[in-house]
């Protein structure tokens, strides 16, 4: 009897524990009588409706490589569903490869791509998502993290600590700008473990475009109320997300942008770090304060690092799950973890009703683990704005009391 074939691929960037989920999925597939291709590179050779990129896996292909950073199958950013054109071509290539299970690794992105296939084939191919995204973006049930967010967390703060050493020895001040293309969860959670003296994400602003002059401002009060503390330097870490809030005027000013194949301005083009410094460097200069400021991103050394202890079990429970999942009759959900069981989420359940795409989670503000984290920042805060402190803390600009205040008070309205 010839056995059921499960294919398995991985979209948009990568995350530490891609290849854990690869392996424990191959050796339940085999183990329980299926046969397991690998699609490289995504969605990519799908849409083009080849299907030369697929190679069979065996266990002896994946025993060892749950440790590993990366991904054994590559991945891409295409999208099935940009069009009825791409989505056919890519359920026909399934089809020809005698895909009967289909299992997406990725972020919100993927997912979207995966329901669609799902709804196309309804019910002819299974088909499970498994969360991946360094971001923590991605609306699973009881804010359980997404795979590889936690070492991203790790490896950043290692980094974070290190720039902190030098700001400290060096008396300068780093603008540390960290992925995170909607929510700010990265950045926070580097800020918060390691102690930085800032974090700036998009949450922080509310749902409406954010104002480049009050970001700006935000790190120059921390570096001003660092300054009358007797400390020149320390660490803000930004999230990028901050760029993709940015009014059309402030980015038509920074120069052209283009998009991904699901519509995002691609962030790795705005200069956001290089854009923040400058405009930093001249409102410091505007106030007469002088201090040295040095961006430096954080993120590429993030996606493809060797996956800490936490995400090599999370993996191979999420990989083993979304195999049983689609052997258990399932489709069109996404495998989630809580409480130690395999919970999954129909990816309708996962849709924002008015644009079709997969929620984002964004870091809720109201909650006690934002607000120890904002504790624990040097920002200007209210009290900052009543004597005898206002003055303390303006003396060392070349603004008067009442200027200051006039200048900064918005930050804390």
């Amino acid at each position: 009897m010839e056995r059921e074939t499960l294919a398995i691929l991985v979209g948009g960037g990568p995350a530490p524990g891609i290849n854990g989920v690869i392996a424990s999925a191959t050796i339940e597939a085999i183990n329980s009588g299926l046969r397991v291709l690998g699609l490289r590179d995504g969605y990519k050779w799908l849409v083009a409706g080849e299907t030369s990129h697929a190679t069979e896996l065996e266990i002896e292909d994946v025993s060892r490589i749950h440790f590993t950073g990366g991904s054994i199958l590559r991945t891409s950013r295409t999208n099935p569903a940009k069009n009825d054109g791409d989505l056919d071509r890519a359920v026909r290539a399934l089809t020809l490869l005698g895909v009967r299970y289909l299992m997406c690794i990725g972020g919100d992105d993927t997912t979207y791509g995966a329901a669609k296939i799902a709804e196309r084939t309804r019910g002819r191919i299974g088909v499970v998502t498994v969360p991946k995204t360094i971001d923590n973006d991605l609306p699973l049930p009881e804010n359980a993290p997404t795979f590889g967010f936690e070492t991203a967390r790790a490896v950043g703060t290692s980094i974070v600590e290190s720039l902190m050493e030098d700001a400290r020895t060096t008396d300068r001040w780093y603008l540390a700008i960290s992925m995170g293309r909607k929510s700010g969860a990265l950045a926070l959670g580097m800020c918060k473990a390691a102690g930085a003296t800032l974090a700036v994400i998009p949450e922080e602003f509310g749902g409406q475009k954010i104002d480049l002059d009050r970001v700006v401002d935000t790190i120059v009060g921390s570096i001003v109320k660092r300054k009358a503390a007797g400390h020149d330097d320390g660490v803000a870490v930004v999230a990028e997300g901050i760029a993709e809030r940015l009014d059309e005027e402030t980015l038509s000013g920074i120069g052209q942008t283009s998009r991904d194949a699901y519509g995002h301005v691609r962030l790795a083009e705005i200069p956001i770090g290089a854009l923040l410094r400058e405009r930093v460097r001249v409102a410091l200069e505007g106030i007469g304060v002088s201090t040295t400021v040095v961006t430096k991103d954080i993120g590429y050394e993030l996606r493809c690092a060797k996956p800490v202890p936490f995400d090599v079990e999370y993996t191979r429970t999420l990989g083993y799950g979304a195999v049983r999942y689609l052997l258990g009759g399932g489709s069109g959900a996404l495998i989630a973890i809580t409480g130690g069981r395999v919970t999954p989420v129909r990816l309708e359940d996962l849709q924002d009703p008015a644009t079709g795409r997969v929620r984002v989670r964004m870091v809720d503000v109201t909650t006690e683990s934002y607000e120890v984290a904002r504790s624990y920042m040097i920002r200007l805060e209210p009290e900052d704005f009543e004597e005898p402190r206002l003055a303390r803390i303006a003396a060392y600009t070349s603004l008067t009391a009442e200027a200051f205040r006039d200048r900064f008070q918005r930050l804390v309205g």
